[in-house]
């Protein structure tokens, strides 16, 4: 990609980003402006906004990537992502906002009476933004490396410095015009490319990628290895080498892999003849942890993401907040409608760049970088002056993408955080409460660099869906629901996630079936939680909140009769 177009498409959509976040910072004069926009935006703009934000570099960058990397069962991200709205919207949309709550422990205090399970709540809304924040920093650092050679830690600094500028100035009323742009930047950066890129796979003679087998190079390339990685052949092929393999030091010499276990050295280049299928890297050196679980329990895996997706979205924290800002629970089920529209649309890119990316960036696998597929074909495909403009506007995509849901879950965060942990000084203390909202997964992110996005994203879905998923369904639509069964789920369900997780990203256990079970613990975790609450507030039936009625009577009936 060339450096200088990238630069200047990423620096565009950040100059864009401050522009708008400036419209809205000045109609941006209350409390309630900040956390929730005074509750007056519309359905569409706040469909827009919805969608800007909840389409994240795993979206943008991640699921071509796991396309490329593991096949067509990766298609189960973007039917996840998209049908947990069709949950959100029959079970949770419209009561949630009737709660009037500014955040999900504002939700869980007014439904329980409980200032414990608020605690709680707040919390597991802290552990999943910081989890979720993870992979989005991830990418920024991913295409600033690729756009500049920078080191992947300084992408993750510029946009923590962006993001909390924009959220400390305007709060939820200036982020909303800023998403809500963000959402059709990424549309036109994934569908103007892709017409290009179709064409010029049509003028290829439309090869088809083979998803049965390991892919193979489908014309004579070369590869840059930046770090040691050890690879398995499975034949013998014929390479060019210049730098190491196997310890002996080689320059511009043909060499056979044979079959067996090899490693190359850092800083190595490769040629590949057409038709060599791509070594793969060892899982010890490799970047996709998760990969092992689905292949040794592929069918467990698999529920293991449906559950999550489907479920978890509902307790995104960054996508729960924003229905709050509805002027009523109508005006949620509208927006909830228009977003699985907003979202169908974009699914419907991201599978076409990853079978690409399988076809004409197979080397990605091979160092590693298959989060950078969607960013390198453009060049690869189209080429010249038109490639370099085509991966400008990618790149603006990918900025706005981490933005966009850097933003919301920083805002979220912060919220929570200047409610529950900071004296509540009002929008002083929430200004304050957006550096630390922002400043641990930026740290966090400098250990924490080999997990992919899309993955990642995967394991902040398990979170929410093992504990707020059973908070709102119980506490929407149970009236028997008790705060301590609401603590005992939190604690069993999302508390069992969030190790499982940790220890995932950690490099815990690395293959059998602890590697599945912590890699992919919501088809555990989901039914603890809910076992947990039911089980536990059937035990406390005394302790149901006295104005259980009253509060069941404000999410289910409309706002009038309320």
């Amino acid at each position: 990609m060339n450096q200088t177009y990238g630069i200047a498409g990423v620096s565009a959509v950040v100059l864009a980003t401050a522009l708008v976040g400036a419209l809205g910072l000045r109609v941006s004069r209350t409390t309630s402006d900040f956390y929730v926009a005074s509750r007056t935006v519309a359905p569409r703009l706040n469909a827009f906004a919805v969608s800007g934000e909840y389409l994240s570099a795993a979206s943008f960058l991640g699921i071509a990537g796991l396309l490329l990397a593991q096949g067509v069962d990766m298609l189960w991200f973007p039917i996840g992502y998209t049908a947990g709205f069709l949950v959100l919207l029959t079970f949770v949309a419209a009561p949630l906002r009737r709660s009037g709550a500014y955040t999900l422990p504002d939700f869980a205090e007014a439904r329980l009476e409980s200032r414990a399970v608020r605690r709680i709540a707040g919390m597991l809304v802290v552990g999943v933004g910081w989890l979720y924040l993870l992979p989005q920093l991830r990418g920024a650092g991913l295409t600033l490396r690729l756009l500049t050679g920078a080191p992947g830690w300084l992408g993750g600094l510029v946009v923590a410095v962006v993001v909390t500028a924009a959220v400390a100035a305007g709060g939820m009323r200036s982020i909303t015009f800023v998403q809500a742009f963000q959402y059709w930047l990424k549309l036109t950066a994934l569908l103007v490319p892709v017409v290009f890129l179709l064409a010029a796979w049509h003028a290829d003679r439309a090869p088809m990628p083979a998803w049965d087998e390991r892919p193979v190079f489908h014309r004579s390339t070369e590869v840059h290895v930046d770090r040691p990685v050890n690879v398995t052949v499975r034949e013998p092929v014929r390479v060019t080498v210049s730098g190491s393999v196997d310890g002996h030091p080689l320059r511009g010499a043909a060499l056979t892999l044979t079959e067996g276990r090899h490693h190359i050295g850092a800083h190595t280049d490769l040629r590949f003849p057409h038709g060599a299928h791509v070594p793969l890297p060892d899982r010890a050196t490799g970047s996709a942890p998760l990969a092992p679980s689905r292949g040794e329990h592929g069918l467990y895996a698999t529920y293991g993401l449906i559950l999550a997706t489907f479920l978890g979205t509902m307790g995104l924290p960054h996508v729960v907040v924003r229905f709050y800002t509805n002027p009523d629970g109508r005006a949620a089920r509208r927006t909830t409608v228009i977003v699985l529209g907003l979202l169908g649309a974009f699914y419907l890119l991201t599978p076409l760049y990853g079978s690409l990316a399988r076809l004409y960036a197979p080397d990605l696998l091979l160092t590693g970088d298959t989060d950078a597929a969607v960013l390198m074909l453009p060049q690869r495909l189209v080429g010249g002056v038109g490639g370099d403009l085509l991966g400008a506007l990618v790149a603006g995509g990918a900025c706005a993408a981490f933005l966009s849901t850097a933003s919301g879950l920083t805002m979220s965060v912060a919220g929570v955080l200047a409610q529950d942990v900071l004296p509540a000084l009002g929008l002083r203390h929430f200004r304050l409460a957006v550096v630390p909202a922002i400043a641990v997964p930026t740290a966090a992110g400098t250990v924490v660099g080999g997990l992919p996005v899309a993955d990642a994203v995967g394991l902040a879905f398990a979170v929410s869906a093992s504990s707020f998923c059973p908070l709102l369904i119980l506490g929407i639509w149970w009236r028997g629901l008790t705060p301590p069964g609401a603590i005992a789920g939190l604690i069993l369900g999302g508390g069992s996630a969030l190790t499982a997780v940790t220890a995932t990203i950690a490099g815990g256990a690395r293959s059998g079936w602890t590697h599945t079970l912590l890699a992919w613990p919501a088809v555990w975790s989901v039914p603890v939680g809910f076992a947990a609450m039911v089980l536990v507030s059937l035990a406390t039936r005394r302790r149901v909140p006295p104005g259980t009625a009253a509060t069941m009577a404000r999410l289910h009936l409309p706002e009038g009769r309320a």
